[in-house]
């Protein structure tokens, strides 16, 4: 590890002093790491591409700010990438921009077909899924959110666009039918 480390240090000095092979010798070793990492902050690996670019960029003019007595070579490296993933993510400016209301449609007919098709891979034969055959369509969709997505009450109310008292007390039967089904 320290022997990697010492590389990596190389590279950027040699990077600070204009040379060439400094930088890919970081490439080669990190790019793929990198691009993991933005990939892991802006959840769209063509703009992790583009941001571990620009790294890339900022690396081989900066390198003379690297110092290894405030860090390893590897740490300042991949501050950069998570620095740049962070920015681009808080600009938004190159998020590809569609209308509200067509991206709610889009989201909310993929959240139907998830639902669904975890429905329809439980087994045939499961008790869960007898007894979640058993609740309403809107009912199961509630607790499938709350339970499979993770949604709290009130992102649930908005999504479904109910009442927050409504959809607690939906999720809130469901359980108890389901214990009851279960039982």
């Amino acid at each position: 590890m320290e022997n990697e480390q010492d590389k990596l240090g190389a590279a950027l000095k040699a990077c600070a002093a204009g040379d060439r092979k400094g930088l890919a010798l970081i490439y080669e070793s990190e790019a793929p790491r990198m691009v993991t990492v933005a990939e892991r902050i802006l959840r769209r690996h063509d703009l992790a591409e583009e941001i571990v670019q620009e790294a890339f960029l900022q690396i081989w003019n900066k390198a003379w700010q690297y110092d290894p007595s405030r860090g390893s070579a590897r740490g300042w490296i991949f501050a950069i990438v998570r620095s740049r993933s962070l920015n681009a993510l808080r600009d938004g400016g190159r998020e590809d921009l569609t209308e509200t209301d067509s991206l709610e449609r889009l989201q909310d007919e993929s959240a139907d077909a998830l639902y669904h098709d975890l429905f329809d891979q439980l087994d045939t034969a499961s008790r869960l899924r007898a007894c979640l055959g058993r609740l309403d369509g809107l009912r199961r969709k509630t607790v499938m959110m709350a339970y499979v997505s993770g949604y709290s009450h009130g992102e649930i109310a908005g999504r479904l666009k109910l009442p927050l008292g409504t959809a607690k007390a939906w999720i809130r039967r469901s359980l108890v039918a389901l214990r009851e089904c279960m039982a």
